[in-house]
């Protein structure tokens, strides 16, 4: 019994197992059924869906970043306009996008003066192949086919024989609705592929809204807004304000620059991508250029675009505010133009002048002006441009201004010490012509801060004469010093203040003038550089130097950059702070804080001393302290003149108020006829007058501002 029990238990087992098997088998026969009508039967259509799509992403730009003022004024905006533009697949034929141009010709303008002149002889000769192709196969022979037949380069060298037989009078023949399909299909063809194109800006609402109704029936056409820079300030003239140090943008048509499209490539930018051409647009590309939205476009293997999706949202770019007080910017170049034009009456070489105020202790540029006087050489009329960036990129000798740098460079070397009393006469070398102070019979004996009062030139040049090793005057006896360690003790001094080296401001092309690597052919040269009259400093320089006085030996770097924030497109206000452009500090200059001192001293004695070069400062409230200047140079300007013609600069740099400066300020007017002009120092009374005036109304409109009450 027991066993036929285990018979029938196996039989059992046996029959589940070959059930499971069963199963298992029809489960693998369906799959295998399965794949083999998927595989065979629609294989193809699956592979062909495969082939059939490319996803290619595409990058576009964005509006770049605003840049304004230190108080948040707009200064640089993005004025938005109506644009119609064309995104071109892959593999879209010429005769194709010939139609769509046709189509599009109907429904806008395109043939304004620009548009034409813009149009090639190589624009025009592909135009005409394109539209008369018989006439143009004609134009090869058959031997000129059989004697390229073999040439790997037969396509390429066949149309080049087809372009250069076509006729003038071919080129000719075009109608003028037919150039305005031309202009419009070199847009097109001119962008690339997947990448909007812009073929009109400034679209009228009627074209804009024509072609919106019309998209269907233009494939690759779409509206859009594009942007254009736009400074906020202009003068009467139309001039823009700070406009030659804001710089310029590339249109869409320049793209990148030629010279640094690999370098801009190689950052992820697009040939076509608008980018700053100079200047504050140039550097600070980084910060006011867009962070691109990215399209991913499905296309057909034929390029079409079958769908799109933005898998990236951009931004346009972050907004940079200058360290400028726009106001007094404002101020400052109209203080210039009134004065240079007044000035201007009876000096023909005149034609410019400077101003450039900062911050002492932070390097901030609070402002910088200049104006130069051109004569338009189409309209024969003489215009006033804005020449800012002359600030830094002309240089002139500043005559008296740089003695304070001369004095401190004396009590270093230990040439003199503070107080130090030297004789002012006319004082004669052997073989040299007088040397002698704009007092003529001198001032007698004087101590160094009388010497900057009075701005003695001999002072300086008795110093200079001991830095050169010889240590007495003897009249009409030989000039008897080392020259080259002369003037090397003197600009490696002067260089601790900013004089004759780069200032280090963030704007490209800063100069530093000429005469640092020089050795003065004669020995008397190294006593008019003691005077600030042979080697050139530029007007940033002069600003520097004093602001390194009147903060006490510390040499600042200039900087017109005061923060980055983020755009904010929903509000009025600022964006958050990304990054806050800190002072930096150069160097210390290796000078005791007492001789600092003296010569602050002898600076507030300069403007407030009845005797001081620069009383006719009128503001004395304003605490102001500086050194004037006037040196006879060499003009090198633009007007025809007679060889060596010998001219006037005239300067001042200061700062205010002595006690606790707020703003240095350097006024720099090259080439009068006449060292007896006091517009330098009109000048900086009325640009110091500005500022604090400003300062003032603001103060009072803060106090005024309603209070909140959080009770």
């Amino acid at each position: 019994m027991k066993k036929i029990n285990e018979k029938k238990k196996t039989l059992v087992s046996s029959f589940r197992i070959n059930i499971i098997f069963l199963i298992v088998f029809l489960l693998f026969s369906l799959l295998i059924l399965k794949l083999g009508i998927v595989q065979i039967v629609y294989g193809e259509d699956y592979k062909r869906e495969v082939d059939r799509k490319e996803n290619v992403t595409v990058k576009i730009s964005l509006p770049r970043g605003k840049i304004l003022d230190r108080n948040g004024k707009l200064i640089v905006g993005n004025k938005p306009s109506n644009a119609i533009t064309y995104t071109r697949p892959q593999n879209m034929k010429a005769e194709e996008m010939l139609k769509i141009a046709e189509k599009l010709a109907s429904i806008i303008k395109k043939d304004s003066n620009e548009d034409l002149k813009a149009i090639t002889e190589r624009d025009k000769k592909d135009f005409w192949i394109l539209k008369h192709p018989n006439e143009a196969e004609a134009k090869i022979t058959a031997a000129d086919r059989a004697k390229l037949k073999n040439d790997k380069d037969f396509d390429k060298k066949i149309y080049q024989l087809t372009l250069e037989r076509i006729s003038s009078k071919e080129l000719k023949s075009f109608t003028k609705q037919e150039l305005e399909v031309l202009a419009i299909y070199r847009e097109m063809v001119g962008g690339y592929p997947l990448t909007p194109q812009i073929i009109k800006k400034d679209a009228s609402a009627k074209e804009f809204a024509f072609v919106s109704e019309n998209l269907e029936s233009l494939p690759g056409v779409d509206t859009t807004t594009d942007w254009d820079r736009y400074n906020q300030y202009k003068d009467k003239e139309g001039n823009e304000i700070l406009g030659s140090v804001i710089g310029k943008v590339s249109s869409s048509k320049e793209g990148l620059p030629r010279d640094s499209v690999d370098y801009y490539l190689a950052k992820g930018y697009s040939r076509n991508d608008r980018v700053g051409k100079s200047y504050i647009e140039y550097q600070y590309e980084d910060v006011l250029q867009s962070q691109k939205e990215k399209v991913k476009n499905i296309t057909d293997k034929n390029g079409n675009v079958l769908e799109s999706e933005v898998v990236q949202e951009g931004k346009r770019g972050d907004d940079l505010i200058l360290s400028i007080d726009i106001d007094l910017q404002r101020k400052v170049e109209k203080i210039i133009k009134e004065k240079l034009g007044h000035e201007r009456m009876g000096e023909p070489y005149l034609d410019r002048a400077f101003v450039t105020a900062m911050n002492p202790y932070t390097g901030e540029i609070l402002s910088m002006a200049g104006k130069q006087y051109v004569n338009n050489k189409k309209t024969g009329k003489t215009e006033v441009n804005d020449y800012a960036l002359g600030n830094i990129t002309t240089s002139y000798e500043m005559g008296s201004v740089v003695k304070g740098a001369t004095v401190l460079t004396g009590y270093q070397t230990g040439t003199i010490v503070p107080g130090a009393v030297l004789n002012d006469r006319p004082i004669k070398f052997l073989g040299t012509k007088v040397k002698k102070s704009w007092n003529t019979t001198g001032f007698g004996p004087i101590n160094d801060l009388y010497a900057l009062k009075r701005s003695s030139n001999v002072y300086m040049f008795l110093t200079a004469m001991k830095l050169g090793g010889q240590q007495t005057y003897i009249p009409n006896g030989p000039l008897s010093i080392n020259k080259v360690a002369a003037i090397e003790a003197f600009r490696k001094n002067f260089s601790q203040f900013g004089l004759g080296v780069k200032t280090g401001i963030d704007l490209p092309g800063e100069q530093i003038g000429f005469g640092g690597d020089q050795i003065p052919p004669e020995s008397g040269k190294v006593l008019d550089y003691a005077i600030g009259q042979y080697d050139t400093y530029t007007p940033l320089q002069i600003v520097q130097y004093i602001s390194t006085i009147a903060n006490g030996g510390y040499r600042i770097q200039p900087h017109i950059a005061k923060e980055v924030r983020e755009p904010n497109n929903e509000s009025t206000e600022m964006g958050p702070v990304i990054q806050e452009i800190k002072p930096k500090v150069l160097n210390k200059i290796d000078m005791k804080d007492e001789w600092i001192k003296r010569v602050q001293l002898g600076f507030k004695q300069v403007v407030n001393d009845p005797l001081g070069t620069g009383y006719g400062i009128k503001n004395k409230e304003y605490k102001i302290a500086g050194k004037t200047g006037t040196a006879q140079a060499l003009y090198n300007g633009p007007l025809p003149h007679s060889p060596g013609l010998m001219l006037w600069n005239i300067t001042f740099g200061g700062y205010a108020p002595y006690d606790h400066p707020e703003i240095a300020v350097s006024v720099i007017l090259p080439w009068l006829r006449t060292d007896q002009s006091h517009v330098n120092l009109e000048i900086a009374n009325d640009v110091f007058k500005a500022y604090f005036e400003l300062k003032e109304k603001r103060e009072k409109e803060e106090w005024n501002q309603p209070t909140v009450n959080n009770k």
